[in-house]
């Protein structure tokens, strides 16, 4: 969804196993068509064709990492004279758990490599989120039906964070990313996202048109956001059924082949005289709107 056009779930859904927690502790934009980070270069080890991550910047980015434990880790680097705080300790104790690699360099160095605007001292080098296959993305794991998130040429780093950190907080099951014309999983994301990135399935798709027909066939609705849709969200009759949600690129909205192939084309209702929502509170809205739906759904049944 757009300005143009008018929302964390427990670890192990989606098919991945939950994530091992340390203690009981708790933490205190340019264009970008490719997946490459925001300075316009790549980071070292970055591919055009994967969904991206091989750099954690941010403290929550990294612990999340870590403790999700889905793909390898390299090494974590921590700036010389980073404050001690619980969140620190706790990166350097799984770490130390895991007989990972720290280095210790200068701030320095550590922001010159970089490439979010706050990495707060702490990055992390690995291995690529894992892709999924869609097919796969559409199965019903157990009693979870599929809830997915995809985008139709969303480049905004932060909103594309943003949802996904609401997303996985609302229960979704996977994100659908188009491999051209989109912002895949750059630094910024990952810490946007406060590390939720590290839980949810993802799979990059040729096209989302396409996709959505995929999605269709093994019988996931596909309700695109706009805001001149036919239902509201809150009367959306298929909101507990395996269900896409489908994102617009900021300002263009849904292209019009993405329109086409979605069943339903869901509105935000507005009462005010702003014109429109950023993708990313109408996004809270949609997933949670759906996210309530569903669980009465359960608690009903």
């Amino acid at each position: 969804m757009s300005p143009k056009s008018a929302g964390r779930r427990p670890s192990g859904r989606g098919g991945h196993p939950p994530a091992r927690r340390a203690g009981n502790r708790e933490a205190p934009a340019a264009r970008d068509y490719s997946g490459g980070e925001e300075r316009g270069r790549r980071t070292p080890t970055q591919s055009r064709n994967s969904i991206g991550g091989e750099q954690v910047e941010g403290r929550r980015a990294v612990r999340e990492l870590l403790l999700a434990g889905r793909r390898r880790v390299r090494e974590v680097w921590i700036a010389e004279g980073v404050g001690e705080s619980d969140l620190v300790q706790e990166i350097l104790d799984l770490c130390a758990e895991s007989r990972l690699p720290v280095r210790n360099v200068p701030r320095a160095r550590l922001d010159a490599m970089a490439t979010s605007d706050s990495p707060q001292g702490i990055l992390a080098r690995a291995e690529p989120i894992p892709e999924e296959d869609l097919d796969d993305m559409c199965k019903q794991q157990g009693d979870v039906k599929p809830f997915l998130l995809a985008f139709d040429g969303v480049t905004d780093p932060h909103n594309l964070g943003s949802l996904i950190r609401t997303g996985e907080c609302a229960g979704i099951t996977g994100i659908v990313l188009p491999r051209h014309r989109a912002v895949h999983i750059t630094p910024t994301v990952a810490k946007a996202s406060a590390g939720a990135v590290e839980h949810v399935p993802m799979t990059l798709v040729a096209g989302l048109p396409a996709a959505l027909l995929t999605c269709k066939t093994a019988g996931v609705w596909t309700v695109g956001l706009d805001m001149e849709g036919d239902t509201d969200i809150g009367d959306l009759a298929v909101a507990d059924q395996p269900v896409a949600l489908v994102f617009g690129a900021e300002g263009a909205g849904l292209s019009r082949l993405t329109k086409q192939r979605c069943d339903v084309l869901a509105r935000i209702p507005q009462y005010g005289a702003v014109a429109s929502l950023n993708v990313a509170a109408a996004g809270a809205i949609a997933c949670f709107e759906i996210a309530r739906r569903r669980a009465s759904r359960v608690a009903l049944s």
